[in-house]
């Protein structure tokens, strides 16, 4: 379990497979901002809402001239059908070792019913154009957490 990565450190670079099977890396994206967000699992609720608010916030996310990158365990065959069902128009990066999760500090204990596990905590870095994590949201409640990064990216947009 990493430490989180807190607002003003460089983001960590990384190489993941997309949901089409493609390797992206974190650092082909400098010189525009980044939404990274970490979620536990494709198509449960909680994660489908996230992604959905995601996905009908592109239009003023591209006018700000951010990319949405979304980040769970899941392979990239869960990740297609996931994008696929949902119509989401952002990359799903499979991470089902963890190892950019852990990097991000997104890799935690939960407790659910009593019972202590390892997994993602729901978590967003904005990243700057130069690769500089402008904010974090540690433990995201969804509904409204997409109005709060457009928020907080027009202010770094603007300067």
């Amino acid at each position: 379990m990493g430490d989180w990565i807190e607002p003003g450190k460089k983001a960590p670079d990384f190489t993941l497979v997309a949901d089409n099977g493609q390797k992206i890396k974190l650092s082909q994206f400098r010189g525009r901002p980044v939404v990274l967000y970490f979620y536990p699992k494709d198509d449960t609720p909680g994660c489908t809402r996230e992604a959905c608010a995601f996905r009908d916030a592109k239009a003023q996310l591209e006018k700000l001239g951010a990319q949405v990158l979304g980040i769970s365990p899941d392979e990239v065959q869960s990740h297609a059908q996931f994008r696929d069902k949902y119509s989401l128009n952002f990359p799903l990066l499979a991470d089902p070792d963890h190892k950019v999760a852990e990097k991000y500090g997104a890799w935690r204990e939960k407790v659910r019913f009593g019972k202590k596990s390892m997994g993602i905590q729901r978590s967003t870095y904005l990243i700057d154009a130069d690769g500089v994590v402008r904010r974090v949201w540690k433990n995201v409640q969804v509904d409204g957490h997409d109005q709060e990064v457009l928020k907080a990216l027009t202010e770094i947009v603007a300067g």
